[in-house]
């Protein structure tokens, strides 16, 4: 989170959160504030945190607010994962956050042999 924070892309991870976090509410009406509160949050085009998802998932979800359901941001959460996959986790690999904690790591191993 650090490291996309830094990135200003943090919005990618929290969003994909929020998605897991609701698909595991059973409660309809959980669901259907926690929907809400997804959209205007990452997929409003109005919101601070806007994901970039293409215009036919947006198109996808616009049309399905009216009836909400657990999976409603499943495709829009892959594209958000495949995005993080291909472009921001190869450079947190390539971060200085990242070499730190393999420093870390591999000096609290060396200590511990």
């Amino acid at each position: 989170m650090e490291f996309l924070r830094s990135e200003h892309s943090d919005e990618n991870m929290l969003f994909w959160q929020a998605c897991k976090e609701l698909k595991a509410e059973q409660r309809k009406a959980a669901i259907a504030e926690k929907t809400k509160q997804i959209y205007l949050d990452y997929i409003s085009i109005l919101s601070p945190k806007e994901v970039s998802i293409d215009a036919t998932v947006r198109d996808t979800i616009n049309s399905n607010m009216a009836m909400p359901t657990a999976d409603i941001f499943d495709e829009a959460q892959a594209q958000i994962y495949a995005l993080m996959h291909r472009d921001s986790y190869p450079r947190f690999l390539n971060s200085a956050i990242y070499q730190s904690l393999l420093q870390s790591l591999n000096a609290g191993n060396a200590s511990q042999s």
